[in-house]
């Protein structure tokens, strides 16, 4: 029996070295436990009590992974300097930070929209003030529509804004919109929708192929198969 037939009856990847581990940067939070029951439905042995964690590095030598918990904002970077071979990540993330990494697949889990909310009362003014934590796809989107908007970045409530006056709207993930609501505000317009994303360091990609590849085929057959919806 090759090595590679032992690693799938138990269930690993085939990683390329001796004892070599795929690094995996992962992003705390809800996209964590959603992405591993992902990979538990496609065979891989992730311990559900890793779901809670407070742990920063976790090593699975039995799934022939190593997971980084990072902040989902910092998955990108971390993918694309190289400290994590493979990532997973929001679109969101990867359209406002446009770093230099490749897009493997769409894992189609935590999914939600980026919109344009405010208040429902709201009147177009020439100028208006935009507060998001996206500065970056904000200002493309409206430099698309032909509009001129000061945008403003905030890190955290951005429900605030419009609120307190600081801003006329705010461009920001909506889910269920609950939290819109219970805050009297609206969604505007939706400007496009986010799922995670499984994305790989260009050089990790061409010397570690074999371990992401085998990686890439088992979530992939586990997404087309409708596990992890």
């Amino acid at each position: 029996m090759s090595r590679m037939e032992r690693d799938s009856l138990a269930g690993g990847i085939e990683t390329s070295g001796k004892g070599e581990l795929l690094k995996v940067a992962m992003p705390k939070g809800r996209i964590y436990k959603q992405a591993s029951k992902l990979f538990r439905e496609a065979g891989l042995p992730i311990p559900s009590d890793f779901d809670d964690t407070r742990k920063l590095i976790i090593e699975l030598p039995e799934a022939g992974m190593s997971f980084i918990m990072a902040k989902p904002v910092d998955v990108p970077t971390y993918v694309e300097y190289g400290v994590a071979d493979i990532g997973i990540v929001g679109k969101d993330v990867l359209m406002e930070e446009n770093k230099d990494v490749y897009e493997l697949l769409d894992l189609g889990i935590a999914k939600c929209r980026m919109s344009v909310i405010g208040l429902p009362d709201w009147k177009p003014i020439i100028n208006p003030r935009v507060a998001t934590k996206y500065p970056n796809v904000a200002s493309q989107y409206f430099r698309e529509l032909g509009q001129q908007v000061e945008v403003i970045k905030l890190n955290g409530s951005i429900e605030l804004a419009p609120l307190i006056g600081l801003a006329d709207r705010i461009v920001d993930m909506v889910e269920t919109g609950q939290t819109l609501r219970e805050n009297g505000l609206v969604e505007m317009e939706s400007i496009f929708g986010i799922t995670s994303r499984l994305i790989a360091n260009r050089v990790s990609y061409r010397m570690k192929n074999e371990a992401i590849q085998s990686l890439c085929d088992k979530l992939q057959q586990t997404i087309a198969a409708g596990a992890g919806k």
